[in-house]
């Protein structure tokens, strides 16, 4: 009976003991899984950001995740000064260099700075942009813009390390190798994506003769052109546009020159319009880069850059005088869909971008709206043709800012795996 109520005393003390060894190895746990969590990661997964996702319940991604950088102002600052790079960069096509050119405005293009509503766009810097993607090939495939863009991050990365070698991946245009980071960027013409080239009639006939067709391009839908076919497979980083070709009668004149669409080698009946054709593209070539990109590759497709031409095209006179930028009611009177006005091509190009998109894992990288009210930043006149440039950038200029946008987008799909 005695030993029996001295147990009874002593299970208190038992419980006690028990409950601390319990409290201890929960706390050894949590302390080895937090260890464990804040090791450097072998490498960062990326995920596609949606127009309506929302981040802020992600704690692993930064405090700014949640900001529109697409949606804000440009804010004129009279005392900036763009160190940069200057107008001595040699990679810069001579017909986009302002300021040697001079254009009257030239030095005051980089002056606007854009300012994000709520947030803060931080300023590209160059070295630590090197150090972090050393080892890394990064791909511009596109048109003549998207060589804009290129061009804008080699002067930028160049100006803080002269240790660069030209080097061209199979295919590129051109490109570059910065020695002491081992960081390739290159940049693969493409206009539309797809193969395409002049086609004839056939003596012998065929569906497109019996329709009356006689000349035209072939557009195959389901090929990618050459130039850039093997950059999925070797580029860390890619970044893709097509549009402004797409919207070009002086090239595929729909009666003279119409684009004849082929899909596995056979010519697509009813022939389609360039919109359909258009969509058929996307579709194919989004199939085709998500099964050829190299294991954690990272897949940004850039939205339209706007033209800014103003009293007709560019072959009907059309301009680019301004001084300043757009304000926002001018913005909408120029671009606006319902006006179906020259410069229309923009937001119809990016209606199809976002739908062919939708549900892929490759990223949008949005420099429309931003680059809308910049009608001042264009060569124009100085652009050294016997027209206007109202759709090629002033450098240094609004590309600028796009590339500010590019590597704060690639920090903020940075996630821990």
């Amino acid at each position: 009976m005695a030993a029996t109520k001295k147990l009874s005393s002593l299970f208190p003390l038992f419980s006690l003991l028990c409950f601390i060894c319990i409290f201890l190895l929960l706390s050894l746990s949590r302390n080895a899984s937090i260890s464990s969590s804040a090791k450097p990661p072998n490498f960062f997964r990326f995920r596609p950001i949606h127009a309506n996702a929302t981040t802020r319940s992600d704690p692993t991604v930064a405090a700014d995740s949640s900001c529109d950088y697409s949606d804000g102002s440009w804010v004129y600052d009279p005392d900036a000064r763009f160190d940069r790079y200057d107008s001595s960069c040699k990679e810069i096509f001579k017909g986009w260099n302002c300021i040697l050119n001079n254009k009257s405005n030239g030095e005051d293009i980089v002056k606007w700075r854009w300012k994000p509503r709520g947030c803060r766009l931080p300023p590209f810097d160059p070295l630590k942009f090197l150090y972090t993607y050393r080892d890394t090939s990064i791909g511009f495939i596109g048109d003549s813009l998207n060589r804009n863009m290129f061009v804008s991050l080699f002067c930028t990365l160049k100006r803080v390390s002269n240790d660069v070698k030209k080097w061209r991946p199979a295919g590129a245009d051109r490109g570059f190798t910065f020695l002491h980071y081992n960081l390739t960027i290159a940049y693969h013409r493409t206009n539309l994506l797809a193969r395409y080239g002049r086609w004839s009639a056939n003596a012998n006939g065929g569906k497109l003769e019996a329709l009356g067709y006689k000349e035209g391009y072939r557009v195959d839908v389901d090929v990618p052109e050459s130039t850039w076919g093997k950059a999925p497979s070797f580029h860390d980083i890619l970044i893709f546009n097509t549009g402004h070709w797409w919207w070009a009668p002086s090239k595929f004149d729909p009666v003279k020159s119409p684009m004849l669409f082929f899909e596995n080698g056979l010519p697509v009946i009813p022939p389609i319009p360039p919109d359909v054709g258009l969509d058929k593209v996307l579709k194919h070539m989004i199939r085709f880069v998500e099964k050829t990109t190299r294991p954690g590759a990272i897949k940004l497709f850039r939205t339209q850059s706007p033209r800014h031409f103003e009293g007709g095209d560019w072959d009907q006179g059309g301009s680019c005088q301004r001084l300043q930028p757009l304000l926002p009611e001018e913005v909408e009177e120029l671009f606006s869909l319902k006006n179906n006005g020259t410069n229309v091509e923009t937001r119809l190009v990016n209606q199809h971008l976002y739908e062919a998109l939708e549900g892929s894992n490759i990223h949008i990288l949005d420099i429309t709206r931003m680059s809308e009210f910049r009608a001042d930043a264009h060569p124009s006149a100085a652009g050294g043709k016997k027209h206007d440039d109202c759709m090629h950038w002033c450098l240094p200029g609004v590309t600028d800012t796009w590339n500010d946008l590019f590597v704060t987008h690639l920090t903020r799909l940075k996630i821990r795996n």
